[in-house]
């Protein structure tokens, strides 16, 4: 059961802003709502609306006539880039968050969604990890600031709809893969870390890549399309469903694949996937950050939402579409086959 919002302005078109429209879950929400149609999306890059000024945010907001909005924009990295800048990943999504909230409600906005990130729970929490784990215990060090920002944003969406009435949600993805990733040597993220460096390593035929870290800690991955289309079911769902499946102060919900893979096997699986045979070896004496995490996101399937693009294929698709940004090289054709998924198992148990 959906509920399409219904607008003021002609023809029935929803205005949606894309906060962040430019990094990769922006982007994957602008092809899902370009695909679906029946809306006029809202776009600003940073130079031309800063979204941790409060005054140019009401301006905006003031001027636009938002309907409905999607809260992507953030301060991203991986364990290196989280570690030597908390100040800017705390302050900066803290002030992202707030003026974007606030600004929704005080213009009428009629539903928002909030972009997360599985970096809220505990580190130690119980696997799989239910949305109840939120607060249950110490957090991950290496990235703390960013999950306290991501904190406080849930609370943000909470606080506004009991106070205020509105009718703000959020979603914590699991770590994400997928076009217009970041590819920067020290500042990415694991999966588009591992793609350039192995590339690189394929491409000037290294004997070796060491990988940071003891290669054991477990994780799950989700291609950014399908969390996108994830969003939208979320926001199509009417309110009164919506609130019978969370509560007034712990109303995200868990968006996970339900696969998970070791980070050895994962980095085997792209050298495979790139075409690198030489050594992985792995420098322990890097942090590993938390240990296992795989999110339980049946919540979110009793809607209806399955993900549709499994690890293997996804990976396959990102290289093939990222592969000339990586070093200006493309391969003349794809290759003919793709690797043993190793999390292919895992899927046929996928709750429903």
């Amino acid at each position: 059961m959906s509920d399409h919002i219904p607008s003021l302005h002609p023809q029935g078109r929803e205005r949606i802003f894309v906060a962040g429209h430019r990094g990769m879950v922006g982007a994957a929400l602008c092809r899902a709502l370009e695909a679906r149609g029946r809306c006029d999306l809202v776009r600003r890059s940073h130079a031309e609306l800063d979204l941790t000024d409060a005054a140019a945010v009401h301006r905006f907001f003031e001027t636009e006539a938002i309907d409905s909005v999607y809260l992507a924009a953030a301060r991203v990295g991986g364990i290196h880039a989280n570690q030597r800048y908390p100040a800017d990943f705390i302050y900066q999504n803290l002030m992202i968050e707030a003026n974007v909230i606030h600004h929704a409600w005080l213009h009428g906005v009629r539903r928002l969604l909030f972009l997360g990130s599985s970096c809220i729970y505990p580190r130690l929490a119980p696997q799989p990890i239910t949305e109840s784990a939120l607060l249950s215990g110490p957090l991950e060090l290496t990235n703390e600031a960013y999950a306290v920002a991501k904190i406080a944003g849930i609370k943000l969406c909470e606080s506004y709809n009991r106070q205020h009435g509105t009718d703000f949600r959020s979603v914590m993805p699991t770590n994400l893969y997928g076009p217009c990733d970041n590819y920067h040597p020290q500042n990415s993220h694991v999966l588009p870390a591992l793609l350039q460096r192995l590339h690189a390593a394929m491409r000037s035929d290294a004997e070796a890549v060491v990988i940071w870290g003891s290669g054991t800690p477990r994780r799950e991955f989700l291609h950014v399309d399908d969390l996108a289309s994830a969003c939208l079911h979320v926001m199509q769902t009417d309110q009164q469903r919506y609130a019978a499946l969370v509560s007034p102060h712990l109303s995200h919900l868990n968006v996970g694949s339900g696969e998970e893979i070791t980070i050895a096997d994962l980095a085997a699986l792209v050298a495979e996937i790139v075409g690198f045979d030489g050594d992985i070896r792995f420098d322990t004496s890097q942090p590993d950050g938390t240990p296992r995490k795989l999110l339980e996101s049946s919540a979110l399937r009793s809607l209806g939402w399955q993900p549709a693009i499994g690890l293997c294929e996804g990976i396959q698709q990102t290289y093939l579409q990222t592969v000339s940004q990586l070093d200006g090289y493309a391969p003349a054709s794809p290759p003919t086959h793709l690797p043993q998924d190793p999390t292919a198992q895992a899927r046929p148990h996928l709750a429903s």
